[in-house]
């Protein structure tokens, strides 16, 4: 049997030729500017979340109290288990939600922060299951992303923690 090798001119070559070109141009997009956009777009909702629950320095919000003490519960093998010590979660939730985004828009220790909010995501999916979808699969995705390819050059990172060689 003989294959046919696709035709140098004509309009497939030309529509091939600006696939190639373009895969090519959307290739040089610097590596760092979108890991940069990754870090954001994974501090921005936790950081705003971390805001919430706070009336003042280290002062929980009534909200904040409410949800960890009465609506939160974890949804673990179909039951649902009331959060232990519910103020103290209330108060490491918020403390994480507001330091683990700063690091990741500095570009600080990112895949710590990264495997950090990758971690409360397993805790947030387990305490609102039905979020999987809209939020929590794309959070867990953006965090192992950072865990994986670290910050890249437009943060702290590179600075103090040169590689090995």
């Amino acid at each position: 049997m003989k294959t046919e090798a696709a035709p140098s001119h004509g309009l497939g070559a030309a529509l091939t030729a600006l696939i190639i070109r373009a895969d090519g141009l959307l290739a040089s997009v610097p590596r760092s500017l979108a890991l940069l956009a990754l870090r954001f777009a994974l501090a921005v909702p936790f950081f705003k979340s971390g805001l919430t629950k706070w009336d003042g320095f280290l002062t929980l919000s009534q909200g904040a109290r409410y949800l960890f003490e009465q609506e939160f519960k974890l949804h673990i093998f179909g039951s649902e288990i009331p959060y232990p010590f519910p103020l103290a979660m209330a108060t490491a939730a918020g403390i994480t939600e507001l330091i683990l985004p700063i690091l990741l828009i500095l570009g600080l220790a990112t895949r710590f922060a990264a495997l950090g909010l990758l971690l409360m995501t397993a805790v947030i999916q387990l305490t609102i299951p039905d979020g999987w979808a809209n939020f929590h699969l794309p959070w867990a995705a953006m965090a192992l992303a950072l865990v994986g390819f670290g910050s890249g050059r437009i943060a702290i990172d590179p600075l103090v923690m040169p590689r090995l060689k």
